[in-house]
């Protein structure tokens, strides 16, 4: 099993950065992939950016260059880094891990962009 906790979200206005933060607990780190999800109102879940055991990198066009993934095996923790944030980019987000083919979400955090 493996928990994920989120943590970082809140209001912030247009232009401006939030740090999100995964907790994750109950496995080795280092061997999990993991990335960020994200739901706005009405809309599906959609990839945001992901990152591999090696950390490799990869993001939604509609992120890249504003938001960096990051991972500290030794803290155990999956980071998103958001920056010129846009009222689109609203929603929340979910951190996610993957190990053996099982899928583990956290609960969410949520952003608040406003105009």
């Amino acid at each position: 099993q493996v928990q994920l906790v989120e943590s970082g979200g809140g209001l912030v206005q247009a232009g401006g950065s939030l740090r999100l933060s995964c907790a994750a607990s109950g496995r080795t780190f280092n061997n999990l992939a993991m990335g960020w999800f994200r739901q706005a109102p009405g809309k599906e879940r959609e990839l945001v950016a992901s990152i591999t055991r090696t950390s490799i990198t990869n993001y939604v066009d509609s992120v890249k260059g504003r938001f960096t993934i990051s991972r500290d095996n030794a803290e155990n923790t999956l980071y998103l880094q958001m920056n010129s944030l846009r009222p689109e980019d609203t929603a929340v987000y979910y951190c996610y891990a993957k190990q053996y083919g099982i899928d583990y979400w956290g609960k969410g955090t949520s952003v608040t962009v406003s105009s």
